[in-house]
């Protein structure tokens, strides 16, 4: 095998094993505290677009939403994962209907995705998700997109 292809088998085997850390992460959090036996399942599975490995990077960015709260119109230039952990939230990407989230509810936005909706469902209570991004290049997680805003 050259060098170039185990490079990306190499990245590839690190980002699947990071994603199944990550969507095993609330499981191994309540293991931590468990007295019985513990519970996984597989949040999510889902193929990720061609990645440089030799620069690739994970990061898992908490994001919490006052009760009302949103976010103006972005894209990610990463790959990302979201994994709601309390409350509901509001988000819909270009060509794909509105839809609302809650606790234990899984998302995923391509690079290519434009997010036009990100807002908490409740007027009332917080909500607060992890969003975990496989990058292969220095970039922001987040940039702006002009549009219609996200309320």
């Amino acid at each position: 095998m050259n060098r170039p292809a185990r490079s990306r088998v190499t990245a590839a085997v690190i980002a699947v094993g990071a994603l199944a850390v990550i969507a095993g992460l609330p499981s191994l959090l309540a293991w931590s505290q468990a007295t019985g036996p513990s519970r996984s399942r597989v949040a999510v599975t889902q193929r990720l677009p061609t990645l440089d490995g030799t620069k690739l990077t994970a990061t898992l960015v908490e994001v919490t939403y006052e009760p009302g709260g949103a976010n103006t119109s972005h894209r990610h230039p990463c790959p990302v994962i979201g994994y709601v952990l309390e409350g509901r939230m509001r988000m819909r990407v270009d060509g794909q209907p509105e839809r609302i989230y809650g606790p234990g509810d899984t998302f995923y936005e391509s690079p290519t995705d434009v997010h036009r909706v990100s807002a908490n469902a409740s007027s009332e209570q917080p909500a607060r998700f992890l969003a975990y991004f496989v990058c292969d290049r220095d970039t922001p997680l987040s940039i702006p997109v002009p549009g219609d805003g996200a309320r």
